[in-house]
């Protein structure tokens, strides 16, 4: 009998990328899983027939995008005892779940597993070889057979209920956009939780983002603020650097403020092309 495995995914605007993702999880054939989605500030859309159960909820916030919560949320309502965290962007391959299922029923740790990206126009029909051909590798991740707690990411993760709680979850106080996933690992390493990877792929759908993200300054330097406060040092140190090259903040080594808000004009200069 297959383990249960509760597959869980946010969704902001995205309803066309969750479409794909249900259609990766109806090609592995897995008997026992399900999926929850969690739609944030926004309503539930209609999903397809599927012969695995959905579950669709919503949660509503002063936060536009409130991660952390919608997380917690979404395994609180999981049936099964192990959960994969799957970015709504991601698209699973067909050995996805079986994957996750053996390496939970051999080490009850924190998994991250694989990303590749998709080109634009990828193909509808969402055939294994088409997305392989049609992907690239992680440039940061994909020859690491280890991974630094640094470099973890939720865009593809699993854990069982159980290494979740010892974790504390999602800390709450993180709102919005940024940071609050590197602070999930490092509390997964503080208290003692192994991380390691599975090789579970998940193809990464393109959709507009931007280098640095203006569009979510005030998140990243107020969750920066808050990991800064809990661990005495700084996260996103990359995009921090752009922000303050920019004229945007103000930063030292023990202080961080806003100084300057960027104007819509000036966000669309760093809208990524998209492949």
């Amino acid at each position: 009998m297959d383990m249960k495995i509760a597959v869980l995914t946010l969704v902001k605007g995205r309803n066309g990328a969750l479409l794909n993702l249900i259609k990766g999880l109806s090609l592995n054939n897995y008997s026992a899983m399900e999926l929850i989605v969690v739609h944030m500030n926004e309503d539930t859309c209609d999903l397809p027939v599927t012969a695995f159960p959905i579950r669709s909820m919503s949660i509503h916030t002063a936060e536009v995008l409130p991660l952390a919560k919608a997380r917690n949320l979404a395994i609180a309502q999981a049936s099964a005892g192990h959960c994969i965290f799957l970015d709504v962007d991601c698209i699973p391959a067909a050995n996805f779940i079986s994957s996750y299922a053996d390496v939970f029923s051999k080490q009850d740790i924190l998994w991250s597993g694989l990303v590749r990206y998709l080109k634009k126009g990828f193909p509808d029909s969402i055939a294994k070889h088409e997305l392989e051909e049609w992907s690239i590798e992680d440039p940061l991740r994909h020859n690491l057979k280890t991974l630094p707690y640094e470099l973890f990411w939720s865009l593809n993760f699993g854990c069982s209920k159980n290494v979740f709680s010892k974790i504390g979850g999602f800390d709450e106080n993180f709102m919005g956009y940024g940071a609050e996933d590197t602070d999930f690992s490092f509390m997964a390493r503080k208290s003692g939780i192994e991380l390691a990877v599975v090789e579970a792929t998940a193809y990464h759908q393109p959709h507009p983002s931007y280098d640095p993200p203006l569009n979510h300054l005030e998140d990243i330097v107020r969750n920066a603020i808050v990991f800064y406060d809990k661990w005495g040092k700084w996260p996103m140190q990359g995009w921090l650097n752009k922000f303050a090259e920019f004229g945007y903040i103000s930063w030292t080594d023990q202080h961080l403020r806003i100084i300057n808000s960027p104007a819509e004009t000036e966000i669309e200069k760093y809208l990524k092309p998209t492949a």
